[in-house]
């Protein structure tokens, strides 16, 4: 089978298309004909190896030669001790531990998988499980009222970030690069900044801060919460991490507000709830363009350097 693989990290330029072996699935696993992928910005950092805990299980090499964890599309054979599928099905789920998205087949827990809603497109159903899931337990516990800022809104959990809290009677503002401002505010954000031209963390104050790009010091976020606010950041360097973990959290206990990571839940019973709100209507989803294996490169750097409005789906059968 075709499929794309790295055995160093770099830039994308380290991929290729090279035909390896069709995967079989071990008990338990479930082998699907890929119909799409989409590209989360986890598959960048696990290209490049930065930051560090995306060389989890490979320090040295890549862990897994094949990147993509939301995938979708046809049943094509199932291991032992697969209950839920057989041959035929369709179906869709975040690969994150095993991956192997861009390639013609890959193997994935069929626990990390559900029966893709007939209503969307595979493409469709491949944004939702990742980007989803950030985007739903980011923005839980938001009320009507509440001021929302979301950092890095332009991209997959972002757009879907905005949408949410507005459900919830939140005013939301959002935080990209300048090429996105038109774009936060079509998906409803009612305040857009440019970072290059604006420190939000001088604004507010917030009740939420769901960051998708934590790089700024604790004490600039802790001085843009409301008394009572919550900072949550999902990805960011190492350090930023831990000053968040660390100091954050003793800082917001002090002074009332509370700075932590958000620890994201995986499989369907996480990511269905959304794909249900997008069947009905609720929540759209947007496809910045489809690409296919030859250009899962530049599909990787669009996302990665931040110019992708919405999601980037690579579609391959």
């Amino acid at each position: 089978m075709r499929a794309v693989v790295y055995d160093r990290y770099g830039p994308p330029d380290v991929l290729r298309i090279e035909d390896v072996p069709k995967p079989s699935p071990a008990p338990g696993q479930v082998l699907i004909k890929v119909a799409a992928t989409s590209v989360n910005l986890s598959d960048w950092e696990s290209l490049r190896g930065s930051p560090l805990y995306s060389r989890i299980g490979g320090l040295r090499v890549p862990a897994r030669r094949i990147l993509g964890s939301d995938i979708a599309g046809w049943v094509d054979a199932v291991g032992p001790q697969v209950a839920r599928f057989r041959p035929g099905d369709e179906v869709y789920g975040d690969n994150l531990r095993l991956k192997g998205g861009f390639a013609e087949y890959a193997a994935a827990p069929e626990s990390a998988l559900a029966a893709k809603p007939s209503a969307l497109t595979f493409a469709e159903a491949s944004t939702i499980p990742q980007a989803g899931v950030i985007a739903w337990q980011g923005t839980a516990g938001v009320a009507t009222g509440h001021r929302v800022l979301v950092n890095g809104a332009g991209g997959g959990s972002g757009s879907f970030a905005i949408q949410l809290a507005k459900r919830l009677g939140a005013e939301v503002t959002g935080v990209d690069n300048a090429d996105k401002l038109d774009f936060m505010r079509s998906v409803g954000a009612d305040h857009v900044i440019d970072y290059r031209r604006g420190d939000f963390t001088r604004n507010g104050p917030y009740d939420l801060i769901l960051d998708l790009v934590a790089h700024r010091s604790v004490f600039a976020y802790r001085r843009a919460l409301a008394p009572g606010g919550r900072y949550r950041c999902v990805g960011g360097s190492v350090s930023a991490l831990l000053r968040i973990l660390t100091v954050g959290s003793l800082a917001g206990v002090l002074t009332r507000r509370r700075l932590g990571v958000l620890a994201v839940k995986e499989g369907p019973a996480y990511f269905g709830p959304v794909a249900d709100l997008c069947v009905a209507g609720g929540l759209a989803i947007h496809i910045d363009h489809t690409v296919g294996l030859d250009e899962v490169p530049a599909a990787l750097a669009h996302v990665g350097e931040g110019r992708a409005l919405g999601k980037v789906v690579v579609t391959v059968n």
